[in-house]
């Protein structure tokens, strides 16, 4: 299926739109606060809002960079949806050739996880087309249009734990249960966060912000324009619970699938008859464990709470409902379990900055921007790599802060893949960089030489293009 503008809806997944629940009316009603003094917590040089893929990647860099450096997260962990979310399919982080773009902080950090922590192809099949092999690979989702690619599914315990260990190795302080609320203004620009926690509001105030919420909450809240629309037709917009099953034998189910397609298919038209929303399981880091990344839900917003609430509720009763009809009727699930809920809801898009520059589909063509800070693979093999600009991370207008992750400049097209963790880890490493040599020098970031960035990238891994075509 083929939007518009002539792109190209990626992960070929149904998704579910739902009768939702009327949204709760507005009382009208207000409650007055009295103004108060917030306790400062900490000062530093770059504050980090938000631990997922990207707010991970930009505490490294930045720590690495010798900046004074402290990472705000809300749960009791690290790496966001990667971990907390289950989203452990890693997407796709060489290109169709096989030539591994995403490197740096993604490439240091799986390679850190211990070998029985990921499951995935090889790095001599990547960009591979035999038949067969990709068929294989393509049922535990690393190959896609017959090509073989480096997407591996992780386990989520290890990738919390050599992230926190990244982090701390590189000299930024974390700092767990604390909520980005709020920015802290000066002069119309960021200086820093007010964070709500079991010590109440307190404040850390910071040369450089990086909002790495995910969806665009400091930002938002300073002032900075944002874009909201999305394409129905593709997932990138839906929201959802992820969960595990065990005690599963996936070889069984995966030869299953791919030699019975008559019948998988059979199959999943019984489930959808009787649970309404019913979706297929994806093989995880190990065979006795199933990981099921939808049903995705449609037509609800990441910013209203009575939708992630309603969300939240359909999908943990969705997970039964599956257990129940897998366990009846799927091959190799006959003595599945309930394993694990993901603690964090998969929320895909809430908000995309308008920045100094955007990805979007005209980008597609192998241009290379003058400010590159990043490489990502592209939809599919009759497109080029895509450039990724520094401009992306740079508000329109707004100084003190930059906005890598998921909730970066781009169009929606752009969105359905600059947002999977590999690209967060991309643009999250660059923001660190940029806003340690912000802090350094003591200018906004939209000031910082993207040549120093660069140069800066390139010490510390990352994959970039030779500029000597690049485009302003």
């Amino acid at each position: 299926m083929e939007p518009k503008d002539g792109g190209r809806l990626i992960f070929q997944s149904e998704v579910f739109t739902t009768a939702r629940g009327p949204r709760r009316a507005p009382t009208g009603k207000v409650v007055r606060e009295a103004a108060r003094e917030v306790p400062v917590h900490a000062e530093c040089d770059v504050l980090v809002v938000g631990g997922g893929p990207a707010g991970t990647a930009a505490a490294v860099a930045a720590g690495r960079m010798g900046a004074r450096t402290l990472l705000l997260e809300r749960h009791n962990h690290l790496g966001g949806l990667s971990t907390g979310g289950l989203v452990i399919w890693i997407d796709r982080m060489t290109d169709w050739t096989g030539r591994r773009v995403i490197r740096g902080f993604a490439e240091e950090y799986l390679d850190r996880l211990p070998k029985d922590a990921v499951m995935g192809p090889p790095p001599g099949a990547w960009g591979g087309r035999d038949s067969a092999t990709a068929a294989w690979w393509a049922v535990r989702s690393a190959a896609f249009h017959g090509i073989v690619t480096h997407s591996p599914t992780c386990d989520p315990e290890w990738m919390k734990a050599t992230a926190l260990e990244m982090v701390l190795e590189a000299g930024a302080e974390v700092l767990f249960h604390a909520w980005g609320a709020e920015p802290v203004m000066l002069d119309g620009a960021v200086a820093g966060a007010v964070f709500e926690s079991k010590q109440g509001r307190r404040a850390v105030l910071a040369k450089v912000v990086v909002d790495a919420t995910g969806d665009g909450d400091l930002y938002a809240r300073a002032g900075a324009a944002s874009d909201s629309d999305t394409d129905e037709r593709d997932i990138h917009h839906c929201i959802n619970t992820s969960w595990l099953f065990a005690h599963v034998d996936m070889p069984r189910y995966l030869a299953w699938r791919l030699e019975n397609p008559t019948e998988f298919s059979a199959f999943m038209a019984r489930g959808k008859a009787e649970a309404g929303l019913f979706d297929k399981a994806f093989a995880s880091w190990r065979d006795d464990v199933a990981l099921f990344m939808g049903p995705r839900l449609a037509g609800y917003d990441a910013t209203q709470v009575d939708d992630l609430t309603e969300v939240e509720i359909r999908s943990h009763r969705l997970m039964l409902e599956h257990l129940r009809i897998y366990r009846r009727d799927a091959p190799g699930f006959e003595r599945a379990t309930l394993m694990l809920s993901a603690p964090q809801l998969g929320v895909r898009h809430a908000r995309r900055l308008r920045g100094v520059s955007a990805v979007t589909r005209e980008t597609w063509d192998g241009r290379v921007h003058a400010d590159e800070i990043g490489v990502s693979p592209s939809l599919a093999p009759k497109f080029a790599n895509v450039s990724v600009p520094y401009g992306a991370l740079v508000p329109e207008r707004l100084d003190g802060l930059l906005a890598p992750g998921r909730h970066l400049a781009c169009d929606a097209t752009s969105h359905s893949f600059l947002r999977e963790i590999p690209q967060c880890w991309l643009t999250g490493q660059a923001a660190g960089v940029a806003a340690a040599l912000a802090a350094d020098a003591g200018i906004a970031p939209r000031a910082v030489d993207p040549a120093a960035i660069r140069a800066a990238l390139r010490r510390q891994g990352a994959h970039l293009h030779d500029l000597a075509h690049a485009v302003a």
